[in-house]
């Protein structure tokens, strides 16, 4: 259990030390998720030279084949894997994990890694090239939707091992308020579960007996409505683990103090209100959607905005207080007091950054008219990559830099530290260069999901190529990124010199107010988000399933072959 300790007048918390069996857990995941990055990372670059016309694909490779590998194994498995491994590294530090608990997270790992096998073998032999969204009329291999199912199977017990992990710390400390990073843990998990459940009947209820030829067809708006009940709580299920860091670790490396442990509560609180009921925003476009309740859930997705804006507000009042505190003055003589030469603090501060011009083209995604200019363009693709390749991966990057060395047993050097200051620099100017050129190009018309360079020889089409080509160099860039990630990461876990890397955990103000008890009514949390789930897809749903299209079933194994 977490201890507190007097140290002068200030109260700090003694976090549990963590075992070796976990640390050996904890990182299994990591080398998962640093093993897809590499992988994802090189179908990358190959669409990228695709696109530019300056290269084919050798072998018989298809371009979709590649851009589905890329799509699933970067924004499913290494984000799914990274973020378990992390958030059991946040519980067992805080709340503790029993050997019973630890037995049953590596039944998650093993499930999860031998779905992602299932369905990474499917698509590299050809039978999925389906992309990372799976659409249907487009048909995988039933294997393929078997091995998706693995993974949020396993994912679904990591929940439920977290949960039993915060449970039994509150049955054994009545009264007392959990440990902040182990609430949002529990918060972050309890938004995937209820996500993930969408898609996970359209996978097992419609898309595997379709595969395998029990049902002759499936009904594509049920199956597009139900992918995208999860696809965009998935963006927060990333988003979070990045926002734990930002609240509750950078603080510590800055030398600081948490803001509010209040204001960093209720943010996530709201965030799981208005990050679930929100898919038809994805789907203004779509017919057989009644206008109002897309109306209804655009005004739900703009409610994020709220919680989103108290974050940016609680970070940059902590980088501010705590420069003032060590005596920093000026309107922004704080920004001084940032250690701009710890790639620990750096690399999740470029992620920062770049979730502003991200936040901007998602107000841009969700509105209704501006959509229409944008929609399925690569202006989409371009705005996925900043946000998740950019403000997730790099804070998952900053991650690493304490989390590997504090796991493996070793030290971040000033060598390993400096190699990381500039492959942060490479990452963030491959990108910008990159995702610029798509939004840009997006604007002009060009299409997403093609592997065509040239769209007819038409004047447009020329100058679509120009900003492909920068696409290939922004790709080049990322890819020199990506191995220099790779590199930094082996030596960080199996070179670097033994020692002791600390596990930054920040502590409250000493004389903060006391968290309002109200903000831990599980009941009254998730009764209120399921609440906004039922008003905002109830009636759609049925009115989806009621003007179904003759000889499309929304549940085809349920009503058999047409």
């Amino acid at each position: 259990m977490a201890l507190s300790k007097k140290v002068g007048q200030e109260e700090e918390t003694a976090y549990i030390t963590l075992s070796k069996p976990e640390k050996r857990l904890y990182m299994s995941f990591i080398y998962v998720a640093i093993i897809s990055l590499l992988i994802g990372g090189t179908m990358g670059l190959l669409q990228t030279l695709v696109r530019s016309g300056q290269f084919n694909l050798p072998f018989g490779i298809g371009y979709y084949q590649i851009l589905t590998l890329h799509g699933v194994v970067l924004a499913l498995v290494l984000t799914t894997f990274f973020i378990i491994g992390f958030q059991y590294s946040l519980m067992g530090k805080t709340v503790g994990m029993s050997s019973k608990q630890r037995m049953w997270a590596w039944i998650s790992f093993w499930v999860m890694t031998a779905g992602t096998i299932m369905a990474a073998v499917m698509i590299l032999l050809g039978r999925a090239s389906v992309l990372y969204t799976f659409y249907a009329p487009l048909k995988a291999h039933p294997i393929f939707y078997i091995g998706l199912s693995l993974i949020f199977i396993g994912s679904w017990i990591s929940a439920i091992v977290n949960w039993r992990q915060l449970y039994l710390w509150k049955k054994a400390h009545p009264g007392e308020k959990s440990p902040l990073l182990a609430f949002m843990v529990v918060i972050n998990m309890l938004m995937w579960v209820i996500a993930s459940l969408g898609v996970a009947v359209a996978v097992i209820v419609q898309f595997i007996p379709w595969s395998l030829g029990y049902a002759a067809t499936i009904d594509v708006l049920i199956s597009r409505t139900l992918f995208w009940y999860f696809g965009h709580p998935l963006v927060y299920f990333w988003l979070l683990p990045a926002y734990m860091a930002w609240y509750a670790i950078i603080p510590k490396i800055i030398g600081g103090r948490i803001f509010s442990d209040s204001l960093a509560r209720l943010a996530f609180i709201l965030l799981i209100f208005f990050s679930i009921p929100v898919g038809f925003h994805h789907q203004l476009t779509e017919p057989g959607i009644d206008p109002t309740w897309k109306f209804v859930q655009v005004v739900l997705t703009f409610m994020v905005v709220v919680p989103t804006l108290m974050t940016a507000f609680s970070i940059f009042a902590t980088f501010e207080t705590t420069g003032r505190k060590k005596g920093f003055k000026g309107l922004f003589g704080w920004l001084k007091h940032l250690p701009w030469r710890d790639v620990r603090f750096l690399a999740p501060f470029i992620g920062m950054l770049a979730f502003i011009p991200g936040g901007a083209g998602g107000i841009i995604n969700a509105s209704h008219q501006m959509n229409e200019v944008v929609h399925n363009t690569i202006w989409v693709t371009g705005h996925f990559h900043i946000t998740i390749a950019a403000t997730v991966i790099l804070t998952f990057f900053g991650i690493s830099y304490w989390l590997v060395p504090h796991l493996t047993g070793r030290r971040l050097t000033k060598q390993i530290n400096r190699l990381g200051i500039i492959q942060s620099i490479i990452w963030a100017v491959g990108m910008l260069i990159m995702s610029g050129s798509m939004h840009i190009e997006g604007l002009l018309g060009a299409p997403r999901r093609s592997a065509f360079s040239t769209y007819g020889g038409t004047e447009q089409a020329h100058v679509w190529e120009q900003y492909q080509l920068a696409q290939a160099i922004g790709g080049s860039i990322l890819f020199i990124g990506i191995i220099l990630m790779v590199y930094i990461f082996i030596k960080m876990a199996f070179f670097a010199p033994k020692g002791e890397e600390e596990y930054p955990i920040a502590e409250e103000e000493p004389d903060a107010r006391p968290t309002p008890k109200f903000l831990e009514n599980w009941k009254l949390w998730i009764g209120i988000t399921i609440a906004l789930i039922l008003f905002a897809y109830t009636i759609p749903f049925i009115d989806i399933i009621q003007n179904a299209p003759p000889g499309s079933p929304p549940f085809p194994n349920l009503i058999g072959n047409n």
